[in-house]
């Protein structure tokens, strides 16, 4: 039995509330340049969010191994949520011109992202430090089952709020329901003020969580310069770990950049549908991943976990290639399940690997060097997708063409590195 049962409830609550309205905002943001027409902006101001956060996402590893992890959570929601409490206000209380709106609603959009680059490497430290060793990978899988049905109720609440209802009838999913009223269209900065309101809640669950901690390793206290390098020293002293934790990462790195990028100008230009569609296809992926959380261990739990990578690796490539081509609502919806399967199933086999090979106080330094490249590669996908040929007609469809090259890249080399990655998984266990 889990010693801080109890403690782990509570961060999940704190998950759940926190991640639900982050969601519905992170939905709504890319929707909304698509709608006025407007996603070069966008697009040029993500590549700038995520170059800052190459630098921004190294030094939030250094905070994770450095400082006390509850306290970590409750300062970092104190700062975003005053933040996006204070551009949700200046949003609905005044005349603004549409330049300036578009800078306030992309700097929520950044707030989020420098969030996401402290709140998950300080979940799953904080949950590898509060969990007993044998119990990696069900915490693991129980951080993705609540995270993902997180994302269905984002998904579901963003497709309402996105669009509105006419007639009394709501479709998400491509489901119609029936209603016995209509729903308003939510301005995007109703959003933000909901997305706000949830800060405070989550800080006041997070002063609730008390836990023993199970890991009794010395905190690093030294500056900063030396705590980034120890990140670094580590990774180039197990190569393995190395290369087997960038490879299996690109899977994630693509998936940012479609929800953020591709998926609504392709839902838009190519599908020729409206934000409900959008959003629907983030509960999709969420089915998926819920029930990679519930099953993938089980699936796989005789199969070597770089070979089980390799296999989800491949079916996503696979879902890639066909939405290159098929224009079928029904197809999208089938895809974006099986992005979500294989990418959440991807996510929890590399976590508990990294869980196993590497110590808890330097698991903030080392999933921030994987951030930081993770970052590279996702700027380069920025760039590439940026191109003009990507916004003549329908062409944004082939940006997954981009997703399966860099697929087959990643697959290649855990090929290569297969024998040896085994290796270290045998010695480790």
């Amino acid at each position: 039995m889990m010693k801080n049962k109890k403690a782990i409830y509570l961060l999940f609550i704190a998950n759940i509330i926190s991640g639900m309205a982050q969601g519905i905002s992170m939905l709504a943001i890319p929707w909304y340049f698509a709608e006025v027409s407007r996603t070069d902006f966008f697009w040029s101001f993500y590549l700038i969010i995520t170059f800052i956060t190459l630098f921004w996402g190294v030094y939030a590893g250094t905070l994770v191994d450095r400082y006390c992890r509850k306290k970590l959570f409750i300062i970092v929601n104190c700062i975003c949520g005053l933040l996006v409490g204070s551009i949700a206000l200046t949003g609905l209380y005044s005349n603004l011109e549409i330049n300036y709106s578009d800078l306030l609603v992309v700097s929520v959009f950044a707030v989020t992202i420098f969030n996401y680059n402290v709140h998950y490497p300080n979940l799953y430290a904080f949950g590898q430090e509060i969990t007993e060793k044998k119990y990696y990978g069900k915490l693991n899988s129980y951080i993705e089952v609540q995270g993902q049905v997180t994302s269905v109720l984002a998904g579901a609440f963003a497709a309402i709020l996105l669009t509105g209802t006419e007639n009394q009838t709501l479709e998400i999913g491509g489901i119609i329901f029936n209603l016995p009223f209509d729903i308003q269209k939510w301005s995007i900065y109703e959003i933000f003020l909901l997305d706000a309101i949830t800060y405070l809640f989550v800080i006041l669950i997070f002063s609730l969580i008390k836990y023993t901690s199970i890991l009794k390793e010395k905190k690093h206290k030294e500056d900063i310069i030396n705590r980034l390098k120890g990140g670094f020293l580590f990774l180039k002293g197990e190569p393995v770990i190395f290369v087997f934790g960038l490879a299996s990462y690109m899977l994630f790195a693509f998936t940012l950049v479609e929800i953020h990028v591709l998926l609504p100008d392709y839902v838009k230009k190519f599908l020729l549908s409206e934000g409900n569609v959008f959003a629907s296809a983030e509960i999709y992926y969420s089915f998926g991943a819920i029930f990679s959380g519930l099953m993938i261990i089980r699936l796989f739990k005789n199969v070597k976990t770089v070979y089980a990578v390799i296999i989800l690796m491949s079916l996503a490539t696979l879902s890639y290639y066909f939405l290159s081509y098929i224009d079928v609502l029904w197809y999208f919806f089938l895809a974006n399940l099986l992005i979500g399967i294989t990418n959440a199933g991807v996510r929890i086999l590399r976590t508990t690997y990294i869980f196993h090979h590497v110590p808890n106080n330097l698991i903030g330094r080392t999933n921030s060097v994987f951030g930081t490249l993770n970052i590279v590669v996702r700027m380069l996908l920025i760039g590439i997708l940026s191109f003009s040929f990507f916004q003549i007609s329908d062409n944004i469809r082939y940006g997954f063409i981009v997703g399966l090259c860099l697929m087959l890249v990643s697959i290649s080399i855990l090929i290569i590195w297969s024998k040896r990655i085994i290796r270290s998984e045998n010695i480790a266990n």
